[in-house]
């Protein structure tokens, strides 16, 4: 089945030079990418794409970092595309992710792991809309 999701290249993958790699990745697997868009993300934006987790012991830290500097956001269409990105990306935790995953490979930390991406198609399609919103960020 095709679908939509939304992976996220986090503050930490474009100051370190990586949004090149990460989308090479995902293209190479065979999905497209459909939208792009750089954007200083305003905290109200990370907020409500983080709504899940608020009321968590890293809540604000995640947030406050989230919102540091520019990320790059992508919607990426293709056969399972949920699945399939959430397979490229590896576990949040870097340093459990395999070697090959993104964040087995460039990973630092829990927290600075590189990349986001939506876990479900229902959960894809709110994190488009909140992310792709021009009330978003800047520029």
């Amino acid at each position: 089945m095709i679908q939509r999701t939304l992976l996220i290249v986090k503050p930490d993958g474009v100051s370190r030079g990586l949004v090149g790699e990460v989308l090479k990745r995902v293209e190479a697997k065979g999905l497209r990418i459909t939208r792009l868009r750089m954007v200083y993300p305003t905290r109200e934006c990370i907020e409500k794409l983080y709504d899940i987790h608020k009321g968590k012991a890293f809540y604000e830290g995640l947030v406050k970092f989230m919102a540091s500097g520019p990320i790059v956001a992508a919607v990426i269409e293709g056969e399972e595309a949920v699945k399939v990105v959430r397979n490229l990306i590896g576990p949040t935790n870097g340093r459990e992710a395999p070697p090959g995953t993104i964040r087995g490979d460039f990973s630092l930390s829990i927290q600075e792991n590189i990349v986001h991406a939506a876990d479900s198609p229902e959960r894809a399609e709110y994190e488009i809309e909140t992310v792709f919103a021009p009330e978003c960020g800047f520029y």
